[in-house]
């Protein structure tokens, strides 16, 4: 055992004595110690039902012969750190939460891990530390809310945050968007629809990490109790056969994600995560792989904000194993990889089926035959630019407009809500990129004001910072290279005209070569919005978006 390192032999009568302070009995000693990375805390409504999933993967882990020992991983709450400074730390805390959790991990010499996240950060963050750990690891999340009621209509955060918008063009009354506060988001758990924390946990049982059920079972639900209690099981079960994270989290594995993500029409922040958690697997994993397997991948599910389905409807069609049931049909997974559950892909998915066609549209039968998120690149975006295109309505899936050039996202939002933008229009809003934000702040408020205000079907969005889950039309982020380094999207000037093609893969901006060397010569670096504290450090050492945004291994 690892854990023999700090309690066999007299050299470590010493570290014995401090777990005896612990309570720990030399029972316990004898077993295993498992660590569960506990992401609870009372700020994050995802994270507040932890504790007792925690709890329940104690008993699991004991049940099963092991020694839990719980620690704790930091979670910052997205919607709460929304429209302000805040969001420019919610990105830089999934390298935090992978680097202090391999820190716990190594300095305690656990034998295997089970790791308890739910939102945004905390799911890749902590995938990322698995990956670098390499010692038995299993996946359980908080799960996802229940959907909100409001005018007999389900509903979810995106319908909050577009009710503002809607409120700022005097549609909505003060007293109708109070009955939003108080019944979009009715329970505890990853906000409802398929915004990002939701596609990183479903992402967990398509790469092979998570139990079934994990990505979609409600925080509520007593399943999802058992489920925990299950998980705290199956790990000292991979303990026993040596399974671990790198003998899942391979190549093809990775292409299986990426299957499933274009199927389900998951967060374009999952462009950022899964290049992250790759490279910690010491996988290759770049963009042009989106695109091709995108291609031949049938989007089938529309779930919030793409769609009216939720993810306790995901759940009740037969959750993600049905959908990649479907995926199978037409022979686009990789079914003969190992995973958390201990058997195959193809053993974990056999006869899951989809028992609810409306929900998860059957393989003949799709949204789209091409998958949920785009790549495109272009003279604005050398290196990419990602788009859910699942979210985008089909008028806006070619466009050109005039740009509308903001360097800040607050600048731009107040021209939006002050009706500054018009149909047509592109807005651009740069300098948010990983360095130049710093952080690579989401974009929820901008894109919910231009839904709120009605121009969701007649105006662009692109930006170098990144989107919520919850933002839908056409909204472009991730623009690489970014504003901060020179990208070309800080030549973009006022009025250039920008053409988006969507279908194509493209985004342009109709000025010619020449003008923007020329502009290229009278360009100069921003002064640091940031010069002190971690976010200046995280700025130091981060990589472009189209790379996931790691954090360079030396200076």
């Amino acid at each position: 055992m690892r854990s023999d390192a700090v309690k066999k032999g007299m050299a470590t009568a010493p570290q014995r004595s401090l777990f005896n302070a612990l309570g720990i009995t030399k029972e316990e000693l004898e077993k295993p110690l498992v660590g569960i990375v506990s992401s609870y805390n009372e700020i994050v409504p995802g994270h507040m039902n932890i504790d007792k999933i925690v709890e329940a993967v104690k008993m699991g882990v004991a049940m099963a012969g092991g020694t839990p020992i719980v620690f704790p991983a930091i979670a910052v709450c997205d919607g709460i750190a929304m429209g302000h400074t805040g969001m420019k730390y919610s990105l830089v805390t999934r390298d935090l939460i992978c680097d202090s959790t391999e820190c716990m991990a190594l300095a305690h010499q656990f034998d295997a891990l089970v790791m308890v996240p739910n939102c945004d950060k905390n799911v890749p963050g902590l995938l990322m530390a698995a990956a670098r750990l390499n010692i038995p690891t299993v996946f359980v999340s908080g799960g996802p809310m229940l959907a909100g009621h409001v005018n007999g209509q389900r509903t979810s955060l995106s319908s909050m945050f577009e009710a503002v918008g809607s409120y700022a063009a005097g549609t909505m009354t003060e007293e109708q968007v109070d009955d939003y506060v108080c019944h979009a988001c009715p329970t505890c758990g990853s906000c409802s629809g398929m915004y990002t924390a939701n596609s990183m946990n479903c992402l967990t049982e398509a790469i092979g990490m998570g139990l079934q059920g994990n990505g979609t079972i409600p925080a509520v639900y007593s399943d999802r109790i058992k489920l925990a209690k299950h998980a705290g099981m199956k790990v000292m079960e991979l303990y026993e056969k040596n399974i671990c994270p790198r003998d899942i989290l391979t190549p093809e594995a990775f292409e299986n994600a990426l299957t499933v993500d274009m199927a389900l029409g998951c967060s374009t922040n999952t462009m950022l995560h899964l290049p992250a958690i790759a490279h910690e697997a010491g996988v290759e994993l770049n963009l042009d792989m989106a695109n091709a397997i995108s291609a031949k991948t049938p989007n089938l599910c529309h779930l919030a904000p793409a769609g009216h389905t939720y993810m306790e409807q995901l759940n009740e069609a037969g959750g993600i194993y049905a959908v990649m049931n479907e995926l199978n049909k037409k022979g686009l997974l990789h079914t003969d990889l190992i995973t958390a559950t201990g058997k195959t892909v193809g053993e974990n998915i056999a006869g899951c089926e989809n028992r609810d066609p409306e929900v998860i549209r059957p393989i003949d039968d799709p949204y789209s035959e091409t998958g949920g998120i785009a790549v495109l690149r272009g003279n604005i975006a050398p290196d990419s630019g990602v788009v859910k295109r699942s979210a985008v309505v089909p008028e806006m899936l070619v466009h050109e407009g005039p740009a509308r050039v903001f360097d800040c996202e607050e600048d731009a939002i107040a021209a939006i809500r002050g009706g500054k933008i018009v149909e047509g229009d592109v807005v651009v809003i740069r300098y948010e990129g990983p360095k130049g934000g710093p952080g690579m702040r989401e974009m929820l408020n901008p894109t919910s004001a231009i839904a709120g205000m009605g121009l969701g079907s007649s105006v662009a969005l692109i930006t170098d910072g990144r989107f919520s889950g919850a933002s839908r039309g056409a909204s472009i982020g991730h623009i690489s290279p970014e504003a901060a380094v020179g990208g070309p999207i800080a030549l973009i000037e006022e009025g250039d005209i920008i053409a988006i093609d969507i279908p194509a893969n493209t985004i342009n901006v109709k000025v010619s070569d020449e003008e923007l060397a020329a502009r290229r010569e009278k360009w100069t670096p921003r002064e640091p919005k940031v010069k002190t504290g971690y976010l200046a450090r995280y700025a130091s050492m981060v990589t472009s978006a189209d790379k996931g945004a790691i954090l360079k291994s030396s200076l």
